[in-house]
């Protein structure tokens, strides 16, 4: 591609409004994903295989981690909103400490609606092929990555939930 291209399409992306553009950049084609292991607020041992049914909006963060900070209360404002049967907002933390410093951030700035996991920071990074925190992963319901995004967003924004919205109503292909 040419540079005049690169900078021509930079332009027509920045020319349109906010509202116009999806949160997430979609894959043309589904594509399967790796699970490493983690585990749940409880130490339960789990993969994504445990969340097949549902759309899971993966979200690969730190609590020391500035920008993932940022997000945190979106995601928990998506999951209050969409959250239950058919949507989960899956916030993996790789945090080395462990569980506790993701449960004083939760409380620091009162994340009520999400779930807390943890993984083991290298083996998740490399399964999940994270270049970069925060890094965010739309998985259909039987377990196929859908979208992907690194950086922080507004997950509470209406682009997003819509986004998110659309994949929940499709039925599984």
């Amino acid at each position: 591609m040419r540079r005049r291209e690169v900078l021509a399409g930079l332009l027509a992306l920045a020319a349109n409004p906010a509202v116009a553009r999806t949160a997430m950049p979609l894959h043309g084609e589904p594509r399967d994903l790796l699970s490493p292991p983690f585990v749940d607020r409880d130490g339960r041992d789990l993969t994504l295989a445990d969340f097949r049914g549902r759309v899971v909006l993966l979200n690969i963060w730190a609590t020391w981690c500035a920008p993932c900070r940022e997000e945190m209360p979106t995601l928990d404002a998506l999951q209050a909103r969409l959250g239950g049967p058919d949507f989960h907002v899956l916030p993996l933390s790789i945090d080395r400490a462990g569980l506790e410093p993701v449960r004083r951030f939760y409380d620091e700035i009162g994340i009520r609606h999400l779930d807390m996991y943890l993984a083991e920071d290298i083996r998740a990074m490399l399964a999940f092929a994270v270049v970069g925190l925060p890094t965010t992963i739309l998985i259909d319901r039987v377990g196929r990555e859908r979208g992907r995004l690194a950086g922080p967003a507004e997950w509470d924004s209406p682009e997003a939930v819509a986004q998110v919205q659309s994949l929940i109503n499709e039925r599984s292909q």
